[in-house]
């Protein structure tokens, strides 16, 4: 019988678990706790494809390359995309691989450094609204905005903050590499930070560009491309909420895809926390797929026999 296949997005903070904790061995030891209820899963039946954030460590890269600034080249930001792929990938398949020996799971894990295709005309690129990197006085920001051609913005009163565009995801260049890989029984880490963003030119070669894709969305797109069962998003919080934390906050257990839809249009989520993981799982099960899942790390064996978690379904 044809396992079912997952697609599980990790989020890149649930790596760094506060601001003591930032270091590589920090990292991994957070890898190590995330793999352990991934293992569970894939002992449950599961394949399982993992994609993961890259917020945070894109930063740090970020940070060094300013802090080197006229010492050492500059990295672009598609290529912090791919630094970032690769490593946390290997603390992902190294805590996963260490696992599956303890359990005596002869099973492989393998990291796909993964490219993903966007519209050169997406709005976005005349909006960039994305912050990246550090904050900057308001005097630093202006030399940066006349020399450096950065689009910069104010972040919520902190600080100026440089902000690229967050275009939609059109098209998983290593596609059919993922697929063999899942097909074989590979455990895949993918699309890590919603893929390194790339554009075709008129001559159809790809290129690099400064964006920044939303990995829940990418990790949707995957998910419908890949034609999977379920795909999972692993964040924070044990179940998705309405009035979150408010008096009459009310835990949702089991909803519809129109439950969701309406939910969205009704501003019950939050554009930068919990609405990016609903508009991806609606956009997923429009598009064929069978059901969504939210849930922290702990809560995913639990979740999956519908213990607890929040589970869309059509």
């Amino acid at each position: 019988m044809a396992k079912k296949v997952a697609v599980v997005a990790v989020g890149g903070n649930s790596l760094i678990p506060d601001n003591q904790h930032q270091s590589v061995q920090d990292q991994y030891a957070a890898a190590c706790e995330t793999m352990k209820h991934i293992a569970e899963m894939i002992c449950k039946g599961w394949d399982v494809v993992i994609t993961h954030g890259n917020g945070p460590q894109v930063g740090y890269i970020l940070a060094r390359s300013e802090y080197s600034r006229g010492f050492l080249h500059e990295v672009p930001l598609d290529s912090c995309g791919a630094d970032t792929q690769g490593a946390i990938g290997y603390n992902l398949q190294m805590a996963l691989g260490n696992e599956f020996q303890r359990r005596g799971i002869a099973k492989s894990v393998a990291t796909v450094v993964t490219q993903v295709r966007v519209d050169p005309n997406d709005p976005s690129f005349q909006n960039p609204s994305k912050p990246i990197g550090q904050f900057y006085t308001p005097e630093e920001a202006r030399r940066r905005k006349e020399k450096d051609k950065w689009d910069i913005m104010e972040d919520a009163g902190r600080g100026w903050r440089r902000v690229v565009a967050s275009p939609e995801p059109k098209e998983i260049i290593e596609l059919s590499a993922i697929r063999a890989l899942v097909n074989a029984g590979v455990v895949t880490v993918a699309a890590g930070g919603g893929g390194i963003p790339v554009i075709r030119d008129d001559q159809g070669n790809l290129k690099g560009v400064a964006a920044v894709i939303d990995k829940d969305l990418a990790s949707s797109l995957l998910a419908t491309l890949l034609q999977a069962d379920l795909l999972l998003i692993s964040t924070a919080v044990e179940k998705v909420y309405l009035h979150y934390g408010q008096p009459d906050q009310q835990a949702l257990d089991r909803i519809t895809l129109a439950d969701a839809k309406r939910y969205m249009q009704e501003g019950h989520f939050k554009p930068g926390s919990m609405l990016p993981k609903i508009k991806a799982i609606v956009r997923f099960l429009e598009n064929g797929g069978r059901q969504g899942l939210i849930t922290d790390p702990a809560h995913i064996p639990d979740a999956l026999d519908g213990k607890t978690g929040t589970m869309v379904t059509t």
